[in-house]
């Protein structure tokens, strides 16, 4: 039998909002993750990527995961891990550093055995890398086998690559599947595979309402997975439709009867009222005791008759500008990793080169070739979720960048220009209670040296 917690996109270092506050929240989600796995004596914590936020985590953040995996080491509990895509590194990965000290273990091709389980890994593979992509694992011998990796799959919402086509490549066959990535925790089957995204341990964007948490999963004949909460900040989420005559006072009234202290406020207006002022229910949030408040006035575009261009949806209007211009798809595809990916700031560089690179390595002379503007996609179809290199645009919501907020973490808001120190986020909650289970849906290469990470 085996028992392990399946978590995943910690995304340590994020600086949500801009406050120090939020920054530490991640990094105490992930220490709360360690110290239930303590507690529970579970025979592994699998970490499915997305470890920190950044491929060049400051050096607090590196401190800071050392202290938690420290924590799992003196229990004897071993942390095992593939690399995500925001933390992917040209080389020797973060991963490698923690396994030379002896506190982490990189999974790969060889089996590591946990219980009576056999856990295989499959860092985050760019989509210029998955046609004809192989699986070459050695054979295992334990009573069941689990492989982790780190992207958006099928069968759920955002899939870009079918599982049944890594399976098909290896004899080793697989009791689970245990998915980072998507940061909405889901669970289906496959076949006879159990496929399962944990989820991520705090929010990064409005699109992660529910509860955050993890997954603690089960190998005794039979897999059993469920889902656990835990106790992050609170998000109060605001959602009214004004009617006539009502305005930034009935806005107040509703604000007001939550309890505020503390919290990331997120207000969303809509209906036939009058002009909402965002800066002046901010204020009302903040002087309540919030620590973040955000407000979004969903009826600023609705009456634009021309080129619809706001305060509210300028990258539309980019996006159709760059149509507009009959780019190749070699061009669209980097001016969507400088300008409307996920990608970190600092790392936007080292992708475009990964980009560049493949794409002369592929050698197609069409990609470099301008298109017809009226035979584009729309909205930013492909390119939103146009992952190649090392980092890439995640995937998840309304067409190019509201879709990387949903799947895989960031605010597009937050991301594209947010100088609102004050201003707040987004957020997601299932039916667990304080601690318990809450059981799934469906129940159904080397090491690396000092010098390389600078």
């Amino acid at each position: 039998m085996t028992r392990v917690i399946h978590t995943g996109d910690t995304h340590l270092g994020y600086r949500q909002y801009h406050r120090p506050e939020r920054k530490r929240d991640y990094l105490d989600a992930f220490r709360q993750v360690a110290d239930d796995a303590v507690a529970d004596d579970v025979d592994a914590v699998v970490h499915a990527g997305d470890l920190f936020h950044d491929r060049r985590p400051t050096l607090d953040d590196i401190m800071g995961a050392l202290s938690v995996l420290r924590t799992l080491d003196d229990a004897g509990v071993p942390f095992l891990a593939v690399v995500g895509n925001h933390e992917a590194k040209r080389e020797g990965q973060w991963l490698d550093l923690f396994e030379s000290l002896g506190l982490a273990t990189r999974l790969g091709p060889d089996p590591v055995q946990a219980g009576s389980t056999a856990f295989y890994g499959l860092d985050f593979v760019p989509r210029s890398k998955r046609e004809g992509f192989e699986l070459d694992l050695d054979p295992h011998d334990a009573d069941h086998a689990a492989l982790v990796t780190h992207g958006l799959f099928e069968p759920f919402d955002f899939g870009e690559w079918d599982p049944r086509e890594i399976f098909a490549t290896t004899d080793v066959e697989f009791d689970a599947l245990l998915l980072g990535d998507n940061h909405h925790a889901e669970t289906a089957q496959i076949d006879d595979t159990w496929v399962t995204y944990c989820g991520s341990t705090e929010r990064t964007s409005a699109a992660e309402r529910d509860e955050r948490g993890y997954n603690v999963v089960e190998f005794d004949g039979e897999v059993d997975i469920r889902r656990r909460g835990l106790d992050t900040r609170e998000f109060v989420f605001v959602d009214l439709e004004l009617g006539e005559g009502e305005g930034v006072e009935r806005v107040r009234q509703r604000v007001g009867e939550y309890d505020l202290e503390d919290a990331v406020v997120v207000v969303s207006i809509d209906g036939e009222g009058e002009p909402v002022t965002p800066a002046a229910v901010e204020e009302f949030a903040l002087d309540r005791g919030a620590l973040v408040a955000r407000v979004t006035d969903r009826r600023e575009t609705a009456d634009e008759t021309e080129r619809e261009v706001s305060f509210a949806d300028p990258d539309d209007a980019v996006r159709e500008r760059v149509r507009e211009l009959g780019l190749s798809d070699a061009a669209r595809s980097i001016d969507e990793t400088v300008r409307a990916s996920k990608v970190a700031d600092s790392n936007v560089d080292d992708v475009v080169q990964d980009e560049v690179a493949d794409l002369v390595e592929d050698g197609d002379p069409a990609a470099f070739e301008s298109v017809d503007p009226g035979d584009e996609e729309t909205d930013g179809e492909a390119s939103a979720t146009d992952d190649d290199g090392p980092e890439a645009a995640e995937t998840d919501g309304d067409g190019a960048v509201a879709a990387s907020a949903a799947a895989d973490g960031g605010d597009p808001a937050d991301e594209y220009g947010d100088t609102d120190t004050e201003s707040g986020g987004d957020a997601e909650a299932p039916e667990t209670g304080e601690s318990g289970d809450e059981k799934s849906p469906g129940d159904g290469d080397g090491q690396a040296t000092w010098g390389e990470f600078e």
